[in-house]
């Protein structure tokens, strides 16, 4: 295999969501393309990432149940950085709730942090 592409995450609003992970998050919107039916094809990319996220606007009220907790409270995502101490600055600046403290543990440093949804991700700097 050469690398996963694409994780869906079920949204409430395309833009809402492009908004946050492109400007607090620090994402780059890598792909809007509309469609007939209303529907849009919506990637966002950490930069230089070849994994992006396919942000899927709920259409049914079972899509809409999921919003925010598509894993039952886990955390869902891991971001990786190569400087935690920027990055959390910079989201916790562009108003990223972050969950925790930053703590350090033997794999590195981590902080969890939602998205606009409540989606819980651990931002992570792996230990050298």
């Amino acid at each position: 295999m050469v690398h996963l592409g694409l994780v869906t995450l079920v949204v409430r609003d395309y833009d809402e969501a492009i908004a946050f992970y492109t400007g607090s998050v620090g994402f780059d919107l890598t792909a809007d393309t509309a469609f007939p039916d209303g529907k849009r094809w919506v990637v966002v990319t950490p930069p230089g990432a070849r994994t992006g996220l396919l942000l899927a606007e709920a259409t049914t009220p079972e899509q809409a149940a999921r919003i925010g907790d598509q894993t039952g409270g886990r955390v869902a995502l891991f971001l990786y950085t190569e400087d935690f101490d920027a990055d959390h600055a910079r989201m916790t600046a562009a108003g990223v709730t972050f969950l925790e403290e930053p703590r350090r543990e033997s794999y590195g440093t981590v902080a969890v942090f939602e998205d606009l949804y409540g989606t819980r991700w651990d931002l992570i700097q792996h230990a050298t």
